[in-house]
């Protein structure tokens, strides 16, 4: 996992391709909701919603593509951990390129407009923790391995 702000996306360049970068350069709070495809690797979902209550989150962990999430407006928790020991509680969607897991100890990160989480297919993540925040603006861009 790493965590970062906006300001530092291109020391990420040996990970991250020139185009995934100049495209969350672009992103605002008023970047309208949708999709969004950035090249033939990646692709990137920006949504609107009010975080749920920390019992109602699951971790998740994909196969097929890391995910980089940016906060746009609002705030939420993000907890995460290995995928390695977790207890699969609904299998792997290869449709949907998720399975979920039972909670278990983790490290939690305060997500603030443009701090970003990059997470590796390796690690499993618990997005849209309610904090403080009614509503969030968040992007969501899925990047190919």
């Amino acid at each position: 996992m790493i965590i970062d702000s906006i300001e530092n996306i291109s020391k990420y360049n040996t990970i991250i391709s020139e185009n995934v970068i100049n495209f969350i350069k672009t992103l605002s709070p008023s970047t309208p909701c949708g999709r969004y495809e950035i090249d033939e690797k990646s692709y990137a979902n920006v949504d609107e919603y009010e975080p749920k209550p920390y019992e109602n989150c699951k971790f998740e962990a994909h196969k097929k593509f890391i995910d980089i999430q940016m906060v746009l407006s609002g705030c939420e928790d993000l907890e995460y951990t290995l995928v390695k020991g977790l207890d699969i509680s609904e299998k792997y969607d290869e449709n949907c390129d998720v399975m979920f897991f039972e909670n278990s100890e983790s490290d939690c990160v305060h997500l603030t407009p443009y701090k970003f989480a990059y997470i590796n297919t390796y690690e499993a993540h618990k997005p849209q923790i309610k904090t403080s925040s009614s509503n969030v603006k968040k992007v969501v861009i899925k990047i190919k391995v």
